[in-house]
């Protein structure tokens, strides 16, 4: 049967319809989803809801794929807990099975100094700014992975001696673990190490942490063996004397966008700042180092690499020397401005009463000054469909305006036009499926004023047209029924359509079957960058398509059986314009209940047969399930896959294979320019 999207030479069959929901099989792509079904157990236990924050995955080293484990997620999928007390925070995290535990108030550690266990498949998480753990940490032993500790404060094990010897009070301390994620704390005034990172852990993720009133602040090695791969950034390290960190023996040790301070006229005087020991391989990148002493020192024996560094009223060493290694090789990043670092970190670092993700977790002015627009289906918010809210906004709006809307099921259809820029639409319930947004429309449905059908891009549920347009913590669906419809001519039926610049989709999921997610530009010659991350997008066939510079990043992209029960479809396609980048699918997983070998990665949409696109897929760094072909891409509407731009880079799991001319691979050199970065082209996403 030929399929149009309303134009000439458009191809394909149509396939069934789901009900809408987080895809059951949430594998190795490092999305971290927090236990978001989990039913409550009984008093002390009592199930959390987890703010939209929590959903974050982790960045950097824990991100990699090593050592049996792909990605740091923690709790995922196991009981949301709250505690209050430290009989029950132990009893949680030492417990075999994994957990998301909220920690709801001050626990005072007893005896004074007491680390607890923790075991694998943990999140331990403070809510709000109110999580405290007073006298004592955690203890992550051998073996030990897949453990998140974030927003909590951890402080005060202090026993009066400054060089404490006798007291090995650490707020977290590692001794041969792996895949650890430890983001916006406040460590400060411990017995010993703030962080201790000892004896081969590795994949571990610093990032976003206040480091403060402290001696030794954190300490990386202690083992001849050079094994430990670690990134730093986003770190606020001040009034510290040693250990800034000081890296012993790391393999990989990459630090960026840190700011360690040292102020005038303090007790505390810095004895030195980052130092590489050993046999470590560092790279430091956009930090700012102010009034530090010895701010950046190595041994003869290792090596740093400096770039992009900031240094004000330091004195002592600066030392630099030997080659490192590229980080982009293990993970993408992005960089901050390093005159940029005081102020973001002094912002933005720490326990936080609300995040966005990783990404940016500041609150800028503008955002702390955007306007607010309440939905609510049972009339207690300032409207009751989300369209409404939409029309509220002022056109050409100068500034963000955020759209909340309560949980619910919204049946409607919204449009976002071009005139009204800076628009978040954001879910307020604990889960993004709390709130939904949905509607049946297909291509071929007839509109209500007969004026013929709404094609493919009318179809979509919500339709985004303005530029700077954000949303998050939220489920977009298109529900249209392929089986009750079979008479209809025009199955393609899209959830979310996007037809605009600095696009930024956070934490969503989007549900559907033929064409899926349409991502966009307003016109052929206009660029339209599209950046989704900790997402979901289920379909069958072609979609994720269109002609956007299209980034799906740490996401699960779920197949889905066609409405007659049969397994057969097409991930992408992608119409790209020449000299242009396309759909980069990057450190996700493919995956679904679907039969082996029945799901292309992509073919080439070249809509209304225009021979003067260059359609461009890339699938890296992306665990891929066994429905994926082994001849992963092919043919459209007389366009040859070959001709265009089809390629992947370093993917796992049953459906990966070998390079071959059937399967072409990208090499190093041509993936170092193809990263996330090179995608967004210096539109650095930022959660408003």
């Amino acid at each position: 049967m030929s399929e149009t999207h309303g134009k000439p030479r458009r191809r394909r069959r149509r396939t069934t319809l789901l009900a809408a929901g987080v895809p059951l099989a949430l594998t190795a792509a490092g999305v971290l989803v927090l236990g978001e079904d989990a039913q409550p157990k009984a008093a002390a236990a009592a199930t959390a809801a987890v703010p939209a924050w929590a959903t974050a995955t982790a960045d950097g080293f824990a991100s990699v794929n090593s050592l049996g484990q792909n990605g740091t997620y923690g709790g995922r999928g196991g009981q949301i807990v709250t505690v209050k007390t430290l009989a029950d925070l132990e009893k949680y995290a030492t417990a075999a099975e994994p957990y998301v535990i909220v920690v709801a108030g001050t626990i005072d550690m007893s005896p004074v100094g007491k680390e607890i266990k923790v075991q694998s498949d943990k999140t331990i998480i403070g809510s709000g700014t109110s999580g405290h753990i007073v006298g004592g940490g955690f203890f992550l032993g051998t073996g030990v992975h897949n453990v998140i500790i974030r927003n909590l404060t951890i402080r005060d094990s202090y026993q009066g001696v400054w060089n404490d010897k006798d007291h090995d009070f650490d707020a977290i301390q590692m001794d041969g673990a792996h895949h650890v994620w430890i983001d916006h704390n406040d460590l400060r005034h411990m017995a010993d190490g703030l962080i201790d990172v000892r004896k081969d852990s590795t994949n571990v993720t610093v990032s976003w942490n206040k480091l403060s009133d402290n001696n030794k602040t954190f300490g990386i090695g202690w083992t001849e063996n050079v094994k430990t791969d670690i990134t730093i950034h986003h770190n606020w390290i001040r009034e510290t004397e040693q250990r800034n960190p000081s890296t012993d023996n790391a393999a990989h040790a990459h630090l960026y966008n840190n700011f360690l301070e040292d102020t005038p006229g303090t007790d505390i005087t810095s004895s030195y700042g980052n130092y590489s020991r050993g046999g470590t391989k560092m790279v430091l990148e956009n930090s700012c180092f102010q009034g530090m002493r010895n701010p950046v020192i190595k041994d003869a024996t290792a090596t740093i690499v400096q770039r992009g560094n900031v240094f004000s009223g330091t004195s002592g060493r600066n030392e630099s020397g030997g080659t490192a290694f590229d980080p982009k090789t293990y993970y993408g990043y992005t960089l901050d401005k390093a005159a940029d670092v005081p102020a973001l970190l002094k912002s933005g670092a720490g326990p936080r009463g609300s995040l966005g993700t990783t990404a940016a977790t500041t609150t800028t002015t503008a955002a702390a000054a955007a306007t607010t627009l309440t939905v609510a289906k049972d009339g207690s918010g300032q409207y009751s469909t989300v369209q409404a809210a939409v029309n509220a906004v002022p056109a050409n709006n100068p500034s963000r305006v955020v759209i909340a809307v309560k949980p619910g099921t919204y049946r409607e259809t919204v449009k976002v036009p071009s005139n009204k820029p800076h628009v978040t639409i954001q879910g307020t319930g604990g889960s993004r499926k709390d709130t939904v947004i949905v509607h049946d429309n297909a291509a071929g449905t007839p509109k209500p004023d007969g004026s013929g059908t709404y094609g493919t891009a009318g179809s979509a549920t919500v339709a985004v047209e303005a530029d700077d347009f954000q949303a998050r913590n939220l489920t977009v669906t298109n529900d249209f029924d392929e089986k009750a419809n079979q008479s209809l001519s025009g199955h393609q039926a899209v959830a979310l359509r996007t037809a605009a610049d600095k696009v930024f989709l956070d934490g969503i999921i989007v549900n559907g079957d033929q064409d899926t997610l349409l991502v966009d530009t307003a016109a052929k010659d206009r660029l339209g960058r599209v950046y989704m991350t900790n997402s979901y997008v289920t379909g069958n066939v072609d979609f994720i398509f269109g002609r956007a510079t299209a980034v799906i990043d740490r996401s699960v992209i779920t197949l889905k059986k066609r409405w007659d029960g049969t397994s057969a479809g097409y991930v992408t396609a992608p119409s790209t314009p020449a000299n242009r980048k396309g759909i980069l699918i990057a450190n996700s997983t493919v995956n679904g209940d679907v039969a082996d070998r029945t799901f292309h990665l992509g073919r080439p949409w070249h809509a209304g047969g225009d021979a003067t696109l260059d359609p461009q897929t890339t699938v890296r760094n992306t665990t891929l399930s066994a429905a994926i072909r082994t001849a992963p891409w092919t043919d459209m509407s007389g366009f040859s896959w070959k001709d265009d731009r089809f390629a992947e880079y370093q993917n796992t799991g049953a459906g990966a294979g070998n390079a071959s001319t059937d399967r072409p691979h990208l090499t190093a050199a041509q993936a170092a320019d193809q990263e996330v970065a090179d995608w967004l082209a210096g539109w650095t996403p930022s959660a408003s």
